[in-house]
């Protein structure tokens, strides 16, 4: 029996604290309620789901390349390293597999510094402003960008 593909889920800073921070904003829903239904999807859809939060820059990067050497998509809430980080930007163009950026947001509505990310010249496609939803569309969309890549080999 085939293993699945690998996915990695990966939130950046501050998500740890989702449903707390700026509900106005961000809602009550927790990041562990986001990832409950994301892993919930991606089995049905055949997806190894690795979910993982982390407020260190490099542990994201580390991660990345991780998901590089597994030959995993990843779907990544880059959250405030996605204004200015070029390390993770870097290491996200290593990926082979679909990159999916989320926010819960929609970033371009919102005032600068957070309404232009650097992570969107390395994903795949980005999903903003959808809520928790996001990352159910992204995983979605990861299975479909998945089974394209299959077909065409």
């Amino acid at each position: 029996m085939p293993q699945p593909q690998p996915l990695f889920v990966l939130n950046g800073s501050n998500l740890n604290l989702l449903g707390q921070r700026e509900p106005a904003l961000y809602g009550t829903t927790t990041l562990a309620e986001i990832r409950q239904r994301t892993e919930a999807l991606a089995a049905e859809l055949d997806l190894g789901c690795d979910f993982r939060q982390t407020n260190h820059e490099g542990v994201l990067v580390d991660w990345i390349q991780e998901a590089f050497a597994r030959d995993a998509a990843v779907i990544i809430n880059p959250a405030g390293f996605s204004f200015g980080c070029v390390p993770v930007l870097d290491a996200l163009k290593l990926l082979r597999k679909p990159v999916i950026e989320v926010h819960l947001t929609n970033i371009h509505q919102r005032p600068a510094p957070y309404n232009h990310s650097l992570v969107s010249q390395a994903a795949s496609g980005v999903i903003c402003g959808l809520g928790p939803a996001g990352y159910l569309l992204a995983v979605r969309a990861v299975a479909d960008a998945l089974a394209t890549q299959r077909a065409r080999t």
